[in-house]
């Protein structure tokens, strides 16, 4: 059955699915950008030094790193070390001078040694880390980065388990089980007691993150007909944004990593009042047989929408509903099953699928890339997160109309050379921090348009029978940038230690 035909009826895009998509489906979109990136600020790195307890009565900071802390080069830059001190007796070299400037006029080099009475750290941006409480820093200093990594690892596995469940039990319960199994582990994560534990916690909630984004957007796709379903899709990432800006608004206000945990879950515990008001998919239901319900869907639809339908409308749409679900049923039995091979069975098929598997991959690599440095970019961390948001919504206003008029692939190409060649631009401008924030942002626009067009263009352009194969394939083997990209930043940050 033409499901979009049926929608010409009752309405495409009218009130009924403006309440449900504006009111419901968008703020639903929300806990998937706050869960994706508030663990960054979670582990946050933060300056920190050889601890020293016999010059912790010392008020002046600097002077304590002065007589105990040896320089070393670092971006460039002579810095003081993070994870090495002087082996020296302290106590004696205080008790053997009347004063501060005389230990500070004596040229105190020694042995160099690793910090053995642990850290001191900068408290004057985060209150309390994982870092800091668990000494996340120098020989552990990776342990952080595990932790992205296992984040992203954990929404590859949920990803496909709960596209799975959203195909078999239907779009609604999907959602309210990953928003619970959500919940659960964000809250769960303000009281972990160690980092293993911590990781635990985290990886549940990487689990459900990129499936509580995926649920409301294809049940927004799937309530409105094909001309709108380009607007849900912008509509859907605008949303998306938002997200990132409140994220950035929330970060700044909480500098304590337990209370962070508890800031971006607790308020989501008020989405299961959607219970009500979410509809499931009456696109699904038709599909898995379930007539009654999708027909008292499609009644309140066209009531809200002001369509008026015929007395025994209903009664002939069943009867035509159960006449073609019986041919489907014939016909399914001539038709094979296809599989992943079948991607690449033909030249034309196969080259579509390697090319839109391969800019999934890219998009996903440079858009995560670029989200996880934007703390660390030079300045205020909180003002550069808020800026990696808020310069995505200008992409939005051109985006639209672009994709309408210039096509799919133009559009895709136009945002990718853009937002590359701002990224490669850095490299020239390393040492100027305003315009490396400028040309971050370009990038980010173009980056951020391009994420918007390629599904929709992969949707199209892989053939019906294999579509959803397709599309399940590019987007997880796209996901694999989340897991590559923090240990990319590893790396490239520990080479520059020491030049």
């Amino acid at each position: 059955m033409d499901f979009d035909a049926i929608l010409e009826d009752v309405g495409e895009f009218g009130h009924y699915q403006k309440l449900v998509i504006y009111l419901v489906l968008l703020p639903a979109v929300l806990p998937c950008g706050f869960h994706a990136y508030a663990q960054l600020f979670m582990a946050a790195g933060v300056t920190h030094w050889c601890r020293v307890p016999e010059l912790e009565h010392i008020s002046d900071i600097e002077l304590i790193k002065n007589i105990s802390i040896p320089l070393e080069e670092r971006n460039g830059n002579l810095q003081y070390s993070q994870c090495s001190m002087y082996n020296l007796n302290y106590s004696d070299i205080l008790k053997n001078h009347q004063s501060l400037d005389e230990v500070i006029a004596r040229d105190l080099s020694g042995d160099i040694i690793p910090c053995k009475n642990g850290w001191t750290y900068d408290k004057n941006i985060y209150r309390n880390t994982v870092v800091t409480e668990w000494n996340l820093v120098c020989n552990d200093d990776f342990l952080p980065t595990l932790g992205l990594v296992l984040l992203a690892a954990g929404g590859i596995i949920g990803n496909y388990i709960f596209g799975y469940l959203q195909d078999t039990i239907g779009r609604k319960p999907s959602f309210f089980i990953y928003l619970l199994i959500e919940c659960i582990f964000g809250v769960a994560t303000a009281f972990a007691q160690n980092y293993v534990v911590w990781v635990i916690y985290r990886i549940g909630v990487g689990f459900t993150v990129p499936a509580i984004m995926a649920t409301p957007y294809v049940l927004a796709i799937e309530l409105v007909g094909p001309r709108c379903r380009t607007l849900c899709t912008i509509l859907s990432n605008i949303a998306y944004s938002l997200g990132l800006i409140l994220l950035a608004g929330v970060v700044y206000l909480v500098r304590d990593w337990r209370h962070l945990a508890l800031a971006t879950t607790l308020p989501f515990v008020c989405f299961f009042l959607y219970l009500w008001p979410m509809p499931e998919s009456p696109r699904w239901l038709l599909a898995r047989g379930q007539f009654e319900k999708a027909e008292v869907i499609l009644k309140n639809m066209a009531r809200i929408n002001g369509k008026s339908l015929p007395a025994n409308y209903m009664v002939h749409l069943r009867r035509k509903y159960e006449s073609d679900k019986l041919k489907q049923d014939i016909e399914k039995e001539k038709l094979r099953k296809y599989g992943i091979l079948d991607l690449f069975r033909t030249p034309n098929l196969r080259k579509k699928t390697i090319i839109i598997t391969f800019i999934w991959f890219t998009n996903t690599s440079v858009y995560v890339g670029l989200s996880y440095y934007a703390p660390v970019l030079g300045g205020d961390e909180f003002l550069n997160f808020f800026l990696a948001g808020i310069v995505e919504l200008p992409t939005y206003l051109f985006l639209w109309p672009s994709m309408e008029r210039l096509g799919r692939r133009w559009t895709l190409c136009m945002s990718m050379v853009v937002g590359g060649i701002a990224c490669l631009t850095t490299f020239l401008v390393q040492h100027e921090t305003y315009v490396t924030l400028a040309l971050y942002c370009v990038g980010k626009m173009g980056i951020s348009s391009s994420f918007v067009v390629l599904p929709l263009m992969a949707s199209e352009l892989y053939p019906t029978v294999v579509r959803g194969l397709g599309m399940s394939l590019s987007s997880v083997l796209g996901m694999l940038g989340p897991i590559f990209i923090p240990l990319v930043n590893y790396l490239v940050s520990n080479s520059q230690i020491y030049i």
